[in-house]
């Protein structure tokens, strides 16, 4: 049966009146004063991914016109743990930042926000949450998953005659005397933070320290010394540094970043988050557990690098947009598709599929699914510091190996070096 005329004349008077509120309401949006905004703050510490992550708070900003996000990106260089600590403790932290988990979210608990009841909570892959829950609450969502190791140019290793990556520190040397021999500097060492000798490289020596090692040094019955993969993890330093760049102390991360993408040199100890930098670049990098000593059983680290976390001293208006916005960023299409696609993140959780994590990022991935891993140490974020600057004094020549192995016995006896590892 066919619409009368007066039916006809109101479907369209109401039409014409719904799109003349939908387009009043959308000019309500667009025009909406900056002081009813909710302003949060966000601290990002992946410098590799600075300008994609400012895009993607654009795009939510786009969606969600009553919030407005500042994005603070503090890495690479930046003394990050020591700048957010004392804007914390006065106040007036960030309302989003990032937590290492395990002893860092003791060590800050009292400003996380709780997030248990978050929808994302049952989302996440396996065991990614063990390192933020505290008393069976979840204090923060998983940035995302990384392996450390050390990433190779395919195109200089093949110009030396190495035909496939080192398994054991032999095979290292072996290859980095070939390079060195063809007139290429084998590796681009970036020593001037305390995060890569500190963190990165002692958890390589956990993680092929002996059973029961870190138990030992609680109690007293092990020491650093005493420890094979200690002694071999700064055999491997000396050989970075015999074969490596002129004063590594002092060269920093992007130093070291633009040396290896440059094709100055062949290999640096980093991992997969350094794939965004390699965009545009002609260099076909690959990755490799880092041996230590002639073990065959070298493991790739691999694991959540932070935690997204929440600000518990923030406003409550503030801290509800805040777990909106980290909801967003892993349940909305265009959230995920910046995590994967713009970030090159392998993600955290089961149902963001793994798709454009680009050539670094599938090959750390494969090295996760088919070899024995081994996740982050859990340090304190100052043992992170101490161990650091101690190694720094090392490379510098400044104390023995031995003199070195003892201040970290010290640095742990004090308490600096707190961990649940092993």
């Amino acid at each position: 049966m066919k619409p009368t005329l007066l039916k006809v004349f109101i479907i369209g008077f109401l039409s014409v009146t719904l799109t003349a509120c939908g387009g009043e309401q959308e000019q309500k949006k667009e025009s909406q004063p900056e002081e009813d905004k909710v302003t949060l703050t966000i601290r990002n510490p992946k410098v590799e991914i600075a300008s994609e992550f400012e895009q993607m708070v654009s795009a939510y900003e786009d969606e969600h016109p009553g919030v407005a996000i500042k994005v603070e990106t503090v890495g690479g260089a930046a003394d990050d743990y020591s700048d957010i600590t004392a804007k914390l403790a006065a106040g007036k932290g960030p309302d989003i930042f990032t937590n290492l988990g395990r002893e860092a979210a003791k060590e800050w608990s009292r400003f996380l926000e709780d997030l248990s009841e978050e929808p994302w909570v049952d989302r996440a892959s396996e065991n990614v949450l063990s390192g933020i829950t505290l008393n069976n609450k979840v204090y923060g969502m998983p940035m995302n998953i990384e392996g450390f190791g050390i990433v190779y140019n395919r195109e200089l290793f093949a110009s030396a005659g190495i035909t496939s990556p080192p398994s054991t520190y032999p095979d290292l040397k072996e290859a980095a005397a070939k390079l060195e021999g063809k007139g290429i500097m084998p590796f681009a060492n970036g020593y001037y933070e305390d995060w890569k000798l500190g963190h990165h490289m002692v958890s390589v020596a956990f993680a092929q320290s002996e059973r029961g090692f870190t138990q030992g040094l609680e109690d007293g019955s092990a020491s650093f010394n005493e420890d094979a993969a200690f002694q071999d993890l700064f055999t491997l330093i000396d050989l970075t540094v015999r074969y490596g760049n002129k004063r590594p102390t002092s060269t920093d991360y992007y130093t070291e970043l633009e040396q290896f993408t440059e094709g100055k040199a062949a290999m640096i100890l980093q991992g997969n988050w350094i794939q965004p930098l390699l965009e545009g670049k002609t260099i076909s990098a690959g990755m490799f557990p880092v041996p230590l000593g002639d073990r065959e059983e070298s493991r790739i680290l691999a694991g959540v690098p932070g935690f997204w976390v929440i600000n518990s001293q923030s406003s409550l208006e503030e801290k509800r947009e805040a777990k909106k916005f980290l909801n967003w960023m892993v349940s909305s299409e265009k959230g995920k598709a910046y995590l994967t696609e713009e970030f090159h993140f392998i993600p955290a959780f089961k149902d963001i599929p793994v798709k454009d994590i680009g050539p670094l990022g599938k090959e750390t991935l494969k090295l996760i699914n088919e070899t024995d891993t081994f996740n982050w140490s859990s340090f304190s974020p100052c043992s992170k510091r101490e161990m650091g600057e101690i190694m720094q004094d090392y490379i510098d020549k400044e104390s023995s190996r031995q003199e070195a192995l003892e201040e970290f016995d010290m640095a742990w006896k004090e308490g600096a070096c707190l961990s649940s590892s092993s």
